[in-house]
């Protein structure tokens, strides 16, 4: 989910800038949620406590309304071809029904971009991007596209569609009361399913760090079907309850993922950022059909030199958490940077990320933020919470 730098959210924009407005955007009034400016849209903050709606999302379930995140449908007779040509991963292979997750990168191998990438058909395919790199992920891959002479048709259906996520211990198995079939999804696969006259796309996937579902579905319906899956949502009692922004951004950083415009940038690659997972650096070489992506050479050439720099996870002492843009200091001498921070629910401490020197990345070390003054804080492995 893409955020800006500095400022998480703001709470109003000059009078002259449209806001998008998500397809629950009523519900969310009627929840008496906090709605601020993210990436263009009207989306809640929290409904009131964001600290509550964490520990809910990981003691229950939590519903998100992550209807900004960008939805490109690639479709044609170069659809997989032209994905394996701007995706860090394999798409070439990948069966119906599939999650994929990877990276868009640039020729020197930074970020545009993290993506999910599903799998209808060899020849059918959707890509689920940032909300703020909406724009430029369309214009990329609209530059390629006409470059390297490709056939293929991109439908934005961003805002014909809604998507939320529904997160928790307790959510697959509230699912599993209208849905025998869901709750048998492995990770990263997704079905289609049919409710009164639309398709919801229901995948096990998700950015809290807990089991759960990410939901697409046309806007128009968005809400009746929701209230058919989740009969009590926000009731009194309800094992799900509406959490906001600011609950997703605390459990990611506990769940170590990264966040565009935090960890992830242009000027960032993913092998730094250890996602080396999501990298296929062999991409074309045994087979001549795949084809390599963009950005592979210059990442060969990272992964074989060893990156300059890690990211890494920081324990705090004290109560005060690191904001991005804050150094990492080796002493007095500024080593590093804070890409995200905050007061950790689950764990009772301050948490961040930052990255630093390769040299310096191992667990245990210790090192200080600038706060003002000057904290002690240790490096940890990441991510921070894994669940039970």
């Amino acid at each position: 989910m893409a955020k800006g730098r500095g400022d998480r959210y703001r709470a109003g924009m000059p009078e002259t800038t449209t806001l998008t407005r998500s397809p629950l955007h009523a519900f969310h009034v009627e929840h008496q949620a906090k709605i601020v400016d993210y990436a263009g849209w009207e989306l809640p903050l929290h409904y009131g406590s964001i600290g509550d709606e964490h520990l809910w999302t990981r003691s229950s379930g939590s519903i998100f309304d992550v209807s900004h995140m960008g939805r490109l449908r690639i479709s044609g007779r170069h659809a997989r071809k032209f994905l394996d040509r701007v995706c860090t991963r394999l798409v070439r292979g990948m069966k119906e029904g599939q999650c994929r997750y990877g990276l868009i990168c640039n020729e020197a191998g930074g970020c545009l971009d993290d993506v999910l990438v599903y799998c209808f058909s060899d020849d059918d395919y959707m890509v689920v991007c940032n909300g703020a790199n909406r724009a430029k992920i369309t214009a990329h891959f609209n530059r390629v596209k006409a470059e390297e002479d490709l056939v293929f048709k991109m439908v934005d259906e961003t805002e014909s569609t809604c998507m939320c996520a529904i997160q928790g211990p307790k959510v697959m198995e509230l699912l599993g009361k209208v849905s025998r079939e869901v709750p048998t999804l492995k990770r990263y696969r997704f079905t289609v399913k049919n409710v009164l006259v639309m398709k919801i796309i229901v995948s096990r996937t998700g950015y809290t760090g807990e089991d759960g579902v990410e939901v697409i579905l046309g806007s128009k319906f968005a809400r009746q079907a929701l209230g058919m899956l989740l009969k009590d949502i926000g009731a009194e009692g309800g094992v799900v309850r509406p959490a906001g922004l600011g609950a997703r951004d605390s459990l990611r950083m506990e769940a170590g993922m990264p966040l565009y415009g935090h960890e992830l940038d242009e000027q960032t690659d993913p092998i730094s950022a250890g996602l080396q997972f999501a990298v296929k650096l062999d991409k074309g070489e045994s087979d001549a059909q795949e084809g390599r992506f963009i950005g592979q050479d210059a990442l060969q050439r990272i992964a074989a030199d060893g990156p300059e720099r890690r990211l890494v996870g920081l324990k705090l002492d004290g109560r005060r958490s690191p904001r991005q843009g804050m150094s990492v200091l080796d002493g007095d001498r500024a080593v590093g940077i804070v890409t995200s921070g905050c007061p950790s629910p689950t764990l009772g401490h301050p948490i961040g990320m930052a990255y630093v020197p390769a040299e310096m990345a191992e667990a245990g070390g210790k090192v200080r933020i600038d706060l003002g003054g000057g904290t002690d804080a240790e490096i940890v492995p990441l991510p921070f919470y894994k669940r039970p």
